[in-house]
């Protein structure tokens, strides 16, 4: 075989490896929508955010995942919570990574509705979704391993997606459980489609949010990884969801689940 033809086989089998690791990823769970509908903190306009009651009407309204945010209270109990603090949202006061859970299980969560629940637990909410729905999983402090060995006593190892928000939290979840599709944000520096390549080749992600440039949106198409757009807001409607659908983006995370669940099965058949 002489040299031109070892270069040209070379070139072929590296461009056959880019392709194929290009295209390895993790299953992510299965969804019943044509577009993946995501409740944003659950149904949490009619009932307080975070709560089972929220997950309980997601599931009600039909959509793909439930949105939950977890966290750690000093006694290291995983509970779901989206501020860092429990002000927002209950009749208490201070940070939940210096309460104990017995602390914050006493506590009442509010919204307008006046309606008034508790902060769960994240195996309460495993328990309601399993079979039901899946998680989106906003990981904003909380240890993996025991976050996935909870995951695996309910049995829902193949119905979360877990959203990474630093940098430290991709390489924790790799090594714990090399399996479980994980998403994330683009960071601020990505502005080039080199530097859009060179953040993929490192973190194997299978959703990216919120990414609307075209050259980007053609990278990220390629490479088999979906968008979902967040289009969550008080005046979010049938414009805003028409505008994300007409954008091709591949899931939809809304504060309307019930709504955009009609309007996509009656506006995109």
């Amino acid at each position: 075989m002489n040299k031109r033809r070892v270069i040209i086989l070379i070139c072929f089998l590296v461009q056959i490896v880019v392709s194929h690791s290009q295209a390895q990823h993790n299953q992510l769970p299965k969804t019943k929508n044509k577009v993946v509908l995501i409740a944003h903190r659950g149904n949490h306009v009619l009932v307080p955010e975070n709560t089972v009651a929220s997950t309980k009407e997601a599931i009600s309204a039909g959509v793909d995942y439930v949105e939950v945010d977890l966290r750690t209270t000093r006694d290291g109990y995983l509970v779901a919570l989206h501020d860092a603090t429990v002000d927002r949202t209950t009749n208490g006061q201070g940070k939940v990574s210096e309460m104990t859970l017995s602390q914050v299980e006493a506590l009442q969560v509010f919204n307008r509705n006046k309606k008034t629940l508790r902060i769960p637990q994240f195996h309460e909410i495993l328990e309601v979704c399993k079979g039901k729905i899946n998680i989106y999983l906003d990981f904003k402090d909380a240890d993996p391993e025991k976050t996935w060995k909870q995951i695996k006593v309910a049995g829902m190892e193949h119905q979360v997606i877990v959203y990474i928000n630093k940098k430290e939290q991709y390489g924790e979840w790799k090594k714990v459980a090399p399996n479980l599709p994980l998403m994330t944000s683009l960071p601020e520096n990505v502005k080039t489609e080199a530097e859009l390549n060179q953040f993929l080749d490192h973190f194997k992600v299978e959703v990216v949010d919120n990414v609307t440039n075209p050259e980007f949106l053609k990278v990220l198409r390629n490479r088999k990884i979906q968008v979902w757009l967040d289009v969550q807001s008080p005046t979010e409607g049938p414009q805003k969801w028409q505008e994300a659908l007409d954008r091709g983006a591949e899931g939809i995370q809304t504060d309307k689940p019930g709504e955009l669940v009609r309007y996509i099965r009656n506006n995109n058949p």
